[in-house]
């Protein structure tokens, strides 16, 4: 039986071939990230020596978890590998407390995560923009800490400072007082996110920000569709979608009070693998 084992920086080479498969975003750099915010939560399975399925599972404090980096080797599908990840993965976070677990869930995954026991939240949607020309509409301070914990914190519903200020260190701006936006790069797309606004008018100076500084790239944005306001900026700077996931939810333990959080504010998330 192939068990599930913690994962390193050396199986990142690994990890990558798997993310290439899929088609996904990720860079190396993710990998680091989400090993150096949840390093007990990075989990993979080897077969003969190499690396063939991972999963994540970074906590933010005790009330919420976050799933994602769900990958098995096209080869070696249908094997049990995912779920055998997945509930290891559940297991380590029901003991540990955590109160609510979530995922974005592609069409793949999906019928697994409900047999698990997740039931769909909301739809999520991935955007792109081709490149092309684009102004600055509205100019964005420089990123200052004080300015987004709290605001993300009301937004998302939990504190999530040690993601951030991982990303922070990269692309980072901020309108002050009103919100604040990250970017990175991507495989195959720059990547705009996560972004919380108090405001509309705020929300646009950040894509705006954003897509001047990279133009000439294709860029990719992941937005709660619910948020319309998102979706209108989105379709002025020349966004438009390119796939839906489904947002999904299940309790880490029984009776455990309703998780609270604004998608409202909610612009543009940090990426499938962190919410």
């Amino acid at each position: 039986m192939h068990a599930p084992r913690l994962l390193t920086p050396a199986d990142i080479p690994g990890a990558m071939r798997l993310k290439e498969a899929a088609n996904w975003n990720q860079t190396e750099q993710d990998w680091r990230n989400v090993m150096a915010v949840e390093p007990e939560g990075c989990l993979g399975i080897e077969c003969d020596g190499r690396l063939v399925a991972t999963t994540t599972a970074v906590r933010y404090g005790r009330q919420l978890a976050w799933i994602g980096m769900v990958l098995t080797d096209p080869v070696f599908r249908g094997r049990g590998f995912a779920r055998r990840l997945m509930e290891h993965a559940l297991d380590w976070l029901r003991a540990s407390g955590t109160e609510w677990i979530k995922l974005d869930a592609t069409d793949m995954g999906r019928p697994l995560y409900a047999r698990l026991g997740f039931a769909d939240e909301c739809a999520i949607e991935r955007w792109g923009r081709a490149p092309g020309a684009a102004a600055l509409a509205i100019p964005a301070s420089a990123l200052a800490v004080p300015d987004f914990a709290a605001m993300d914190r009301a937004a998302f519903g939990t504190d999530r400072s040690a993601l951030l200020e991982l990303l922070g260190a990269g692309e980072a701006a901020a309108v002050p007082e009103q919100g604040y936006a990250m970017g990175r790069p991507g495989s195959k797309a720059a990547y705009f996110g996560p972004c919380v606004s108090l405001s509309p008018a705020a929300a646009r100076a950040l894509v705006s920000w954003y897509v001047a500084q990279h133009a000439q790239e294709t860029i990719y944005w992941d937005i709660l569709p619910e948020n319309r306001a998102a979706i209108a900026i989105a379709q002025e700077f020349g966004f438009a979608p390119l796939r839906r996931l489904v947002r999904m939810t299940l309790a880490g333990r029984p009776g455990v009070a309703e998780f609270a959080h604004n998608d409202e504010n909610v612009f543009a998330i940090a990426g499938f693998e962190y919410g």
